[in-house]
């Protein structure tokens, strides 16, 4: 049934939607602080440390990344806080969607909703591109297999510099040169996940509990063994040579993709057992520790191989091969594979529920983006579709460019959380909030500059394409969901 047309700028009060929360048919309340920092860390130690590190190094920053990892964490730090009072007092699934919707108005929260399906979505798809590669190079060192490498790649690369696509060709065992057809192994581990997934949160997080046990065992592994082989000589010149100071910020632009996922943890508020408290443990907890294995990581690759000899595809693993540690080697590539693993997860985990989130308010049809599993109680059909979105773009896109989109989209996604509490504070001051941001005005401001002024580092091609996918998404909303919104019309 058609509506009229909703008013795009109205709100949804907070009473509206704790009072949703006590009806319908939700999810299971089963994650701790501890599972809810699991998966934080989980879907945030994945292709960004262990594939752009070599990209970032190599083009932009050299052995500057250390502080490039660190400026990019001050931005998330801004956000993180600001998630968490927005998640402790709003423990509704839909993330920054829902905040959006409580603080500026329907349209803007379906402009968030609709960034956070590139977000998540494209992110997935660069972590399971990331996952080949390393997997490829698991299968040569280890076992000695190689795949043909038309189903390896995708048939097309992007260059980063001229902003480009072109055919990705390459060399056959014949030595003759071909088109790559697909990537396969992304398409096989993004399939997998997805069955997870479906089975239930409870499976899922037991999972992503153990991938990210190992993830961080192999991580410590990489910083104690890499150590011992590290040339401070490779740190001087600290700055690139080429960017100097203003690489710094690019590259703590581009590698700001490795800190996507501590905010993925809002997404499940309809599945923590305490969600005022154990939000907010979660997402900062989650950012803390992750903040500091990668400026670890950083300082030792970049102390083992000269920034300009290092692979940008494997990073990690090919610095250890070169220094003669082939049994390290693969070992990490293994340890790497299940903190990609655990990335994708969570990713392809916290997609359907944002999904979920707007389909209820009738913003999508809710017949299949809100359809809850009878028996394992998981959002599936989003689910599927969720995965077979991401097995389609992992197979087709280069990591590159999806990488650089996703890092944009999650920026502009930061910088409406921070105006989102703020907002809040002052049309909702009556409402608890077991947590509240320190000093908000400063860190709220604070972070709408630096996450805005990083999106400025990504250049004018991306924003090109936020822009794009943003229209298209108007589209969406004018001709659909503005007719279906739920709010303010009477129930059927």
């Amino acid at each position: 049934m058609r509506h009229p047309a909703s008013d795009p700028f109205r709100r949804k009060p907070i009473a509206t939607l704790l009072q949703e929360m006590k009806g319908g048919e939700r999810l299971h309340r089963v994650l701790g602080p501890v599972a809810l920092t699991g998966l934080g860390v989980g879907a945030t130690i994945g292709a960004g440390i262990y594939v752009l590190t070599g990209e970032v190094a190599h083009n932009y920053s050299g052995p500057s990344m250390m502080l490039s990892f660190l400026l990019a964490a001050v931005g998330c730090g801004f956000a993180a806080l600001c998630y968490s009072e927005l998640a402790s007092m709003v423990p509704v699934a839909g993330s920054a969607y829902t905040y959006a919707y409580a603080t500026l108005g329907e349209l803007l929260a379906w402009v968030i909703g609709w960034d956070l399906v590139l977000e998540y979505a494209i992110g997935s798809a660069a972590v399971a591109n990331g996952w080949s590669n390393y997997f490829v190079e698991l299968l040569g060192q280890v076992f000695h297999v190689h795949l043909d490498p038309r189903l390896i790649a995708s048939p097309w690369d992007y260059d980063v510099k001229d902003g480009v696509f072109f055919l990705n060709t390459i060399e056959l065992a014949t030595g003759e040169r071909a088109v790559a057809w697909f990537n396969l192994p992304a398409v096989l581990i993004t399939a997998a996940v997805t069955a997870v997934l479906v089975v239930g949160i409870r499976e899922s997080a037991g999972f992503n509990a153990a991938m990210v046990l190992l993830n961080v065992a192999i991580i410590l592994t990489i910083v104690g063994v890499g150590s011992a082989h590290v040339d401070p000589r490779h740190w001087r010149p600290f700055l690139h040579e080429q960017k100097g100071w203003s690489g710094v910020a690019e590259g703590a632009a581009r590698i700001f993709f490795a800190y996507i996922g501590f905010d993925s943890i809002s997404t499940h508020a309809e599945e923590a057992r305490n969600p005022q408290r154990d939000l907010a443990i979660g997402i900062l907890g989650s950012l803390l520790i992750c903040a500091v294995l990668y400026v670890a990581v950083a300082a030792v690759l970049t102390g083992m191989v000269p920034y300009t000899d290092i692979d940008v595809r494997a990073p990690l693993a090919t610095a250890f091969t070169r220094k003669g540690l082939t049994f390290a080697g693969g070992l990490i590539t293994a340890g790497i594979l299940a903190g990609l693993t655990s990335s994708l997860l969570v990713g392809n985990l916290s997609q359907p529920r944002i999904l979920m989130a707007m389909a209820r308010d009738g913003m999508l049809p809710e017949g299949f983006f809100a359809a809850v599993h009878p028996r394992f109680k998981t959002p599936w059909k989003s689910t599927l579709l969720v995965g077979a979105v991401v097995a389609l773009a992992s197979a087709l896109a280069p990591l590159n460019f999806l990488a650089d989109l996703v890092s944009v989209g999650t920026l502009f996604a930061f910088m409406i959380v921070c105006g989102a509490v703020m907002i809040l504070r002052s049309t909702s001051p009556e409402i608890d909030r077991p947590f509240r941001v320190p000093a908000l005005p400063v860190v709220a401001t604070l972070g709408l500059l630096v996450n805005g002024g990083l999106m400025f580092y990504l250049g004018r091609d991306n924003w090109i394409r936020l822009v794009v996918w943003l229209v298209i998404g108007l589209l969406v909303y004018f001709g659909y969901s503005r007719y279906h919104t739920k709010l303010g019309r009477p129930a059927p």
